[in-house]
């Protein structure tokens, strides 16, 4: 296996930084925006920019949640063994409010589009938008792209995206596997 490091360290809290910043230009006060963790994963990236967003903008509450798409997805029923799904935790209602959907890699577009189902029984939504902090183009099977992107990358199928959290790897980084 070959193991190629895309962002650690500083590089990976400046993108994190970035993605705030970029929030901020789009929502401002986030008067009327939410921000949705895509369970399991999508969770850590969500914390850590409601942290971030926190420090830049101390005196604003922002309306946050995470989102369990387990049995939204379209292949639920074809896995093997017992589904444990995670816990939903969403205290508002979402109608008519701008949704920022919030996943740590965006690859074929089916975690998305089981999300956007699952956000329904909590209002429909005036906005949907994605932030991401990987996106792996040219893998899409559904045409989901998102509005915000940490950073880009070209793969194929039998190539693997990790992202470690400190929270549960002890450090935050982001490595592209391929075999030899």
């Amino acid at each position: 296996m070959q193991k190629l490091t895309l962002l650690d360290g500083r590089q990976f809290q400046i993108t994190i930084q970035r993605l705030c910043h970029q929030l901020i230009e789009n929502h401002d006060k986030f008067e009327n925006s939410v921000i949705l963790g895509i369970q399991p994963r999508g969770v850590f990236l969500a914390n850590r920019i409601i942290t971030e967003l926190k420090k830049d903008l101390p005196a604003v509450k922002i309306e946050n949640g995470n989102l369990d798409i387990t049995f939204f997805r379209d292949d639920f029923r074809r896995k093997e063994g017992l589904l444990i799904p995670s816990s939903t935790e969403i205290d508002f209602i979402i109608e008519g409010k701008k949704v920022i959907l919030v996943d740590d890699v965006l690859w074929t577009g089916r975690t998305i589009r089981a999300a956007l189902d699952a956000i329904q029984s909590f209002g429909r939504p005036e906005k949907v938008e994605l932030l991401t902090l990987v996106d792996r183009r040219f893998s899409r099977q559904l045409p989901i792209e998102a509005d915000y992107i940490g950073i880009k990358v070209d793969t194929i199928d039998s190539q693997k995206v990790i992202v470690s959290w400190k929270e549960t790897d002890h450090e935050d980084k982001v490595i592209l596997l391929s075999e030899k």
